[in-house]
């Protein structure tokens, strides 16, 4: 059973730095892309940043270019959300997803939230 788990959330002033984690288990993600997504409060769940497993190609929201960074550890099947320079506007539950066989972001985990203070 495929699992992601994030940790690394909580609350930080503006300006401040979260390094979010995302355990991954459960099947073998070497073919998969992973995401990060965000929601916040009254807002649609939206893209944030995606790295191919293999750390061929990485992507981000317009938003976070700059001051996010995605990463992965293959031996420890984990994959970061480095976040510098938070903003209030960066407050919302993170999400981890991994894409299956079809393409698509089939696998999510349950989220860690992030609260950033003006």
């Amino acid at each position: 059973q495929v699992q992601l788990v994030e940790s690394g959330g909580g609350l930080v002033q503006a300006g401040g730095s979260l390094r979010l984690s995302c355990a991954a288990s459960g099947r073998t993600f070497s073919n998969s892309r992973m995401g990060w997504f965000r929601q916040a409060p009254g807002k649609e769940r939206e893209f944030v940043a995606a790295l191919n497993w293999s750390g061929s190609v990485s992507d981000y929201a317009d938003s976070v270019k700059g001051r996010f960074t995605i990463s992965r550890d293959t031996a420890k099947n984990t994959v970061y959300l480095q976040m510098n320079s938070l903003k209030p506007e960066d407050t919302a539950v993170y999400y981890c997803a991994a894409t299956s066989y079809k393409g698509l972001y089939d696998y999510w985990g349950r989220g860690t939230q992030v609260t950033v203070s003006p």
